[in-house]
C-alpha cells in the first residue's frame, strides 16, 4: 500500500496515480515480479512509481493502461501528475498551453516543446539548485511529457521564433549538441509548427529581454506568460496580451523568414556533426 507523506501528498495528483497503480496491481494478483516480466520494466522502478517516488514517462503509463485494461484512466492521471513538477504559476501557464490551439513562443534558450530528453537531462542537472538524480529524471520526464500536446488530434498551430544565440550556444557533448539541433531541423518540417530565427544582425528589439508565450484558446481567448530565470507572470487581461501580442509581430517581422530560418538551421546541424 502507498503511504502518505504528508497531507499536501494526499492532496495531489501523483499520489492519486500512485495509489491507483497498487490497487490495480493487487486487484490483478499480479506480484511486483510478474509486473515487471510483463511489462518489461524494472521491479525496483515499478515500486517506486506506486510509492509516488518517481514519475513515470508516458510509455510506461500507456503500457499499464493496457495490461489493466484501463481505458487511458492512467495516461489521463499522469497528465495530471506531472503537474506536480512544476510550480505554481508555470503549472496554470501549462493547462492554459495543453488546451491551445495557437501557440506563439520567443525563446532565448532551447524551449522545452523542442527539447531532446539527453538536452533537457543536461540542462536540469546544470542548474545551480542541488537535486538527486532521481529528482532529475522526474523534471525530465515531466518536460518531455509537455510535448505530448504536439500530438494531439487535431495538433496546435506552433510557431517558434529562437534567438540566434539559442542555436549558437552548444552543449559541452557534440552528440548532444548535434542531436538537439537535429530535433529543431525536424520540427521545422512539421506542417503545424514554424521556426524561426532572431538573427544577431536585427539587434536589439522590444522583447529580447526575455521568453515569451502567447496562447490561443479554441473560444478566441487569450493569455501570454512572460518567464524569468526564477519566476513567470500569466497575463491574462485582453489589453496587456493584445499589446504583447504586437510585440511579438514586430518581432517576427525581424526574423528571418521560415524558409532562410531552415537553411540557417540545416547549416548548423551540418557544421555540428561530430
Amino acid at each position: 500500500m502507498v503511504e502518505k507523506n504528508s497531507e499536501e501528498d494526499a492532496g495531489s495528483a501523483r499520489w492519486v496515480l500512485a495509489c491507483e497503480l497498487s490497487r490495480l496491481r493487487e486487484s490483478s494478483g499480479r506480484s511486483l515480479a510478474q509486473l515487471s516480466d510483463e511489462a518489461n520494466y524494472d521491479r525496483t522502478y515499478l515500486h517506486r512509481l506506486e510509492t509516488g517516488e518517481r514519475l513515470s514517462k508516458l510509455p510506461v503509463m500507456e503500457t499499464l493502461d493496457r495490461i489493466y485494461g484501463t481505458s487511458g484512466l492512467l495516461v489521463r492521471l499522469w497528465g495530471l501528475a506531472r503537474l506536480d513538477a512544476f510550480k505554481d504559476k508555470y503549472r496554470e501557464f501549462m493547462r492554459y498551453e495543453a488546451k491551445a490551439t495557437i501557440i506563439h513562443k520567443y525563446a532565448v534558450v532551447v524551449p522545452g516543446l523542442l527539447q531532446t530528453e539527453d538536452f533537457a537531462r543536461f540542462v536540469l542537472s546544470s542548474a545551480p539548485t542541488a537535486i538527486s538524480p532521481a529528482e532529475i529524471e522526474d523534471n525530465v520526464a515531466a518536460r518531455i511529457g509537455r510535448q505530448e500536446l504536439l500530438r494531439r488530434n487535431p495538433p496546435p498551430s506552433v510557431r517558434i521564433i529562437l534567438d540566434e544565440a539559442v542555436l549558437r550556444r552548444p552543449a559541452p557533448d557534440p552528440k548532444i549538441w548535434h542531436d538537439q539541433l537535429t530535433r529543431i531541423e525536424a520540427a521545422a518540417q512539421a506542417p503545424t509548427m514554424t521556426i524561426q530565427v532572431l538573427p544577431f544582425a536585427a539587434g536589439v528589439q522590444g522583447l529580447t529581454g526575455g521568453p515569451l508565450s502567447l496562447l490561443w484558446m479554441a473560444d478566441g481567448s487569450a493569455v501570454a506568460y512572460l518567464e524569468g530565470n526564477r519566476s513567470g507572470e500569466l497575463l491574462e487581461e485582453p489589453e496587456e496580451v493584445e499589446r504583447y501580442r504586437l510585440a511579438y509581430d514586430r518581432l517576427r517581422d525581424a526574423a528571418l523568414p521560415p524558409c532562410e530560418s531552415s537553411t540557417f538551421i540545416q547549416q548548423l546541424v551540418e557544421d555540428s556533426r561530430p
